[in-house]
């Protein structure tokens, strides 16, 4: 078995490198991650994306073995019980509840809301002639379409990035630990306060939705309900908010695609998965445990086991894709994995397109002199975790 690479491995600032490194020995190797439990990453198409819906791979925390699974119950107790985080038949019902809102009718109705959104945030930025896109773009746009998707209030929009950051991220020492547990009570409580009002006086919002099937056609339980609603609010906007940034950072430091993109606005679907390949807003999978022993790649996995399928790194391999680290907007057949693969496909993805196409079009429509504001070299990404992969700030100036 290749050496156990250390858990800070995880958290590489520039994984795409170090995950490129590490195909060329292996698709597989055990890593440290969780810190003191057997784990595994795997880096290569041929193995990743059919272990994305490989049965022997559950998502339920049930298959970890104690004390671990103390730890990862403890970790996210509000999430606790979500569709992603379970296996069949739970995750079919769950899944099959939430959908209806996700409907490719429902989420086209909400194209001319979504461009109005994307110009009253330009129009903000125009007379200062410089931004910073995720602060002024990137997150505002997703985080009101799911908050009104969902009927909460977009004036709490700072307390979900706060709480959004701090469950996809690790909590590696003791501030971490504390804040995360003061987060999932603050979600819980302002969860608990709207169901309550929903209750009492239903809307035409999804959380009413949910609430009526709880209490009607007893599809849900109390936690289950909390963990859908702290899904789709996290899952609503975080993926989309670095698949914009990411995507712009991209096109920014290759001016030759910008220049294709701006000549031939056809290509914009195209490249919306290019950005979803090239970089896309979740490096790994979320976590699967192995059922039963089992052997990918050559190498053996224990039962009980953490298997990590590291997107990014997946989407770059370059047995399936041809210069893998040269964005290209008009790469074909683009088989990437960054909204996943089977069951647990993203449930979300029509929206995410929808909003990334309304997004760079409306960008690069109307500010047509766009250019980064800083070296590329002063760029930092986020290096919370590996679950999700977003910059910190992205200046620029038009």
């Amino acid at each position: 078995m290749p050496e156990k690479l250390p858990f800070e491995f995880i958290l590489s600032p520039d994984p795409h490198a170090a995950c490129a490194a590490l195909r060329e020995k292996g698709p597989v190797h055990p890593v440290d991650f969780p810190p003191g439990m057997g784990a595994f990453l795997v880096l290569d198409y041929e193995h990743g994306r059919p272990a994305l819906n490989d049965p022997r791979l559950a998502k339920s925390v049930a298959w970890v073995p104690e004390p671990f699974r103390a730890r990862f119950d403890a970790d996210n107790r509000i999430l606790a019980g979500n569709m992603l985080d379970s296996d069949p038949p739970d995750h079919t019902r769950l899944r099959r509840l939430v959908s209806k809102a996700f409907t490719p009718r429902r989420i086209e109705s909400l194209r001319p809301r979504i461009q109005a959104i994307a110009d009253d945030l330009i129009d903000a930025m125009l007379p200062r002639g410089e931004a910073d896109l995720l602060d002024d773009f990137a997150f505002p746009l997703p985080i009101t379409v799911i908050c009104e998707l969902l009927g909460v209030p977009v004036r709490d929009q700072a307390a979900f990035r706060d709480w959004s950051s701090t469950l996809v991220g690790p909590a590696l020492d003791e501030a971490q630990v504390r804040h995360r547990e003061e987060v999932n009570t603050a979600v819980g409580d302002y969860f608990t306060a709207i169901i309550a009002e929903r209750r009492a006086a239903p809307r035409d919002d999804l959380i009413s939705a949910m609430v009526l099937a709880r209490d009607d056609d007893e599809l849900l339980d109390d936690q289950e309900l909390l963990a859908g609603l702290t899904l789709l609010l996290i899952a609503g906007h975080e993926t989309t908010v670095n698949l914009i940034g990411n995507g712009m950072l991209a096109l920014l430091t290759a001016p030759e695609q910008l220049k294709t993109l701006r000549e031939r606005p056809e290509l914009l679907p195209s490249a919306v998965e290019e950005f979803l390949r090239h970089d896309g807003p979740v490096g790994r999978a979320t976590f699967r445990f192995a059922t039963e022993d089992l052997e990918l790649g050559g190498v053996h996995i224990p039962k009980g086991s953490v298997v990590h399928i590291l997107l990014g790194a997946v989407n770059r391999d370059p047995q399936v894709f041809g210069c893998p680290d040269v964005l290209d907007i008009t790469r074909a057949d683009n088989r990437h994995v960054a909204f996943g693969h089977g069951i647990h496909f993203c449930l979300g993805a029509p929206l995410a397109r929808l909003e990334a196409l309304v997004a760079f079009g409306t960008l690069l429509e109307r500010l047509p002199g766009i250019e980064l504001d800083c070296d590329p070299g002063a760029i930092r990404w986020n290096r919370s975790g590996s679950l999700i992969r977003g910059l910190r700030a992205l200046p620029v100036r038009f």
